[in-house]
């Protein structure tokens, strides 16, 4: 299967990893400053007993080499809009596009440049970062791409990309609704990003203190509330992981939103909670706290942008 795995930071560069090394041809678009530092340094990965070293073929947007039989979107929301203006020549007829955004809005973004038959639904679980070589480190075990047609229909194509990833070490088991594992998805990350952006530390530095694990446990309440006024209430087992998450004594966990935000950059702010809480407004949903997380970012946003020249 010819791969193109847009974006080779933390995710996609370990999903793409993975997949290259079991033997699949899959090329990386990336951005000048980090195809320079991969074509010196190499595409590395390590972390939970895994070390992968290759050295990845890179293309850039003006030759990507298209049509690709997968394009897995790995960026943030914040570069979506460039990288859709990238990968035009990568998308075919055939092309099957696997985006691993947070959130949902990028669906209608997707499907309004590029079709509805080219746009899957997308989940990723994995935890990893970069180091500051650019190295990939895997800092938790899980390693999952869940994908799916956006209306829910068995499909050929859904069957063969499952197969390819689990021939990469990679989960992927069938999902019957795989809008709403994105949703599901989408509390777990709010309600992580919420918890650690308010609070400013550790998922274990919130839980140390009194008051830490009521906090997380009111933010999985109301993120939830909004999935399932959306129509995409959480199974008993989403929910019960997502709380055991953010009140895990001890949990060294933050999510990379956390991080962008302490190392003072952009942040997917809008795309991960804004949208949640203005969804949550039109549906007539209270969610105080989301709504103060959201604020608190936005001004930091605010802050950035006043101070750019």
């Amino acid at each position: 299967m010819r791969i193109l795995t847009v974006g080779a930071g933390a995710v996609g560069g370990f999903f793409g990893a993975r997949l290259a090394t079991a033997g699949q041809d899959v090329s990386f678009l990336v951005r000048p400053a980090r195809a320079k530092a991969l074509a010196a340094r190499g595409l590395r990965v390590s972390g939970q007993g895994e070390e992968l070293r290759l050295t990845p073929k890179l293309v850039t947007a003006d030759a990507a080499g298209g049509p690709y039989d997968l394009v897995l979107l790995s960026v943030k929301a914040t570069a979506l809009q460039a990288a859709l203006a990238d990968i035009g020549s990568a998308v075919g007829p055939e092309t099957a596009v696997v985006p691993l955004l947070n959130g949902v809005a990028h669906i209608d973004t997707l499907v309004s440049r590029l079709g509805t038959g080219a746009v899957l639904g997308g989940v990723a679980k994995v935890v990893t970062t970069l180091s500051e070589d650019g190295d990939i480190l895997r800092m938790a075990p899980p390693a999952v791409i869940l994908t799916g047609e956006l209306d829910g229909r068995p499909s050929a194509r859904v069957d063969s990309i499952r197969t390819v990833l689990a021939g990469a070490g990679i989960t992927s088991p069938a999902t019957g609704d795989i809008v709403s594992a994105m949703w599901h998805k989408w509390v777990f990350i709010s309600t992580l990003v919420s918890l650690t952006c308010l609070m400013r530390g550790t998922v274990g530095e919130v839980n140390a203190v009194p008051g830490g694990s009521a906090l997380g446990t009111a933010l999985v309440a109301e993120a939830g509330a909004v999935a399932e006024a959306a129509g995409h209430p959480l199974t008993d087992a989403e929910l019960a992981f997502t709380s055991s998450t953010v009140t895990a004594p001890g949990s060294p966990l933050t999510p990379s939103l956390y991080r962008d935000l302490v190392a003072g950059v952009p942040t997917e702010a809008d795309h991960v909670l804004t949208d949640l809480t203005e969804r949550a407004r039109a549906l007539g949903v209270a969610t105080p706290l989301l709504d103060l997380a959201a604020l608190q970012l936005r001004v930091h946003e605010h802050r950035l942008a006043a101070q750019r020249p």
